[in-house]
């Protein structure tokens, strides 16, 4: 498989995959890698801002109120980091998926995912069939 570029040109930025091509061709394949490393790259910078924000958040607050409410918005902060941290590792696993050539096929039934559930959901793993059968399994063991 070649490499696929990271930046699109202008003409792949308006590009949008359709099923009237063939499924995770060349084209759709560096459309989807461009959409997850942009977003990846998104969510650094944001969490970039946030270190810079938590060094400057260190102030005492005299006020039990105001030490409270920053407490929360810190504690809330880091909980959304630690989320997007995560999803960062779902990111990098979808571009390995895109460089083994197994990206955008579920990965219970090997079926192809539909382009607009990956179009909304880059990172997923199984078709919305095999997606909900999924969540029905986890709650029929949940309410055991």
């Amino acid at each position: 498989m070649t490499a696929l570029a990271a930046q699109p040109t202008d003409a792949e930025s308006a590009y949008r995959p359709s099923d009237d091509e063939p499924f995770m061709n060349d084209r759709q394949l560096a459309y989807f890698r461009g959409k997850l490393l942009a977003w990846k790259d998104d969510i650094l910078k944001e969490s970039r801002g946030t270190v810079v924000n938590l060094k400057a958040e260190t102030e005492n607050h005299p006020d039990l109120v105001d030490r409270a409410s920053s407490e929360s918005d810190r504690a809330l902060e880091l909980r959304t980091r630690d989320r997007q941290r995560k999803l960062i590792s779902k990111i990098d696993e979808a571009l390995r998926r895109i460089e083994d050539g197994s990206y955008g096929y579920c990965e219970e039934t090997g079926e192809p995912i539909s382009l607009g559930r990956l179009e909304a959901r880059p990172t997923a793993t199984l078709s919305v069939e095999a997606q909900e059968r999924h969540e029905r399994r986890e709650r029929v063991h949940r309410d055991d």
